[in-house]
């Protein structure tokens, strides 16, 4: 509990020192979880976000041939919309994959398997409540949260990386939980290597 917390304390100090309209990016660094991991909020056994490579300047942790800025960030230009893979939402201020989504990513899965030299950039959403601060670290948390799934299923880390825009990139403007339920979303780009 106690490292939770100073986790959590290091994350906001990041986030609070970062500027609000630079996109936090991270590469994967993280290591898939046991299977049937406890959720907690959502109930029944999936995959936990990972704790794990929390500074934005954080390096590669493999051999991917991602091209990556000086601060060993990637290049999000580099990836692409494809249509076989879906967007799964999540509730207002939290992270947990929900149940409903977890078929989503089950087929998102399926197709990084069939197709093993694409490379995955998962980006983290928000809706624009909260502080650009706070949303760029939701944002990272919902993408690691995808992130930590996915590893579970048996995609390599090393194949993902992740961007949190927090609030800076809307679906939908208009103010309203319909609207803002949109957008609290991770959305999954690639690249083949």
């Amino acid at each position: 509990m106690r490292s939770v917390l100073m986790i959590s304390t290091a994350l906001l100090i990041l986030a609070a020192s970062g500027c609000a309209k630079q996109p936090a990016t991270m590469p994967a660094s993280a290591s898939a979880p046991a299977p049937g991991a406890s959720a907690g909020a959502t109930g029944g056994a999936r995959p936990m976000a990972s704790q794990s490579g929390m500074g934005a300047g954080a390096g590669l942790a493999s051999t991917a041939p991602a091209r990556t800025d000086s601060a060993g960030r990637v290049s999000p230009r580099e990836f692409g919309e494809n249509s076989a893979l879906r967007d799964v939402n999540f509730d207002f201020d939290k992270y947990d994959i929900r149940p409903a989504d977890t078929k989503t990513l089950d087929a998102n899965a399926s197709w990084l398997k069939a197709n093993p030299r694409a490379l995955l950039l998962i980006e983290g959403h928000c809706d624009e409540r909260g502080t650009p601060e706070y949303n760029l670290a939701l944002g990272e948390r919902r993408a690691k949260a995808a992130m930590s799934y996915l590893t579970a299923l048996g995609i390599q880390a090393n194949r993902i990386s992740i961007i949190s825009y927090g609030l800076e990139r809307p679906l939908c403007r208009e103010r309203g939980e319909a609207c803002w339920a949109k957008n609290r979303r991770d959305h999954f780009l690639v690249r083949t290597e």
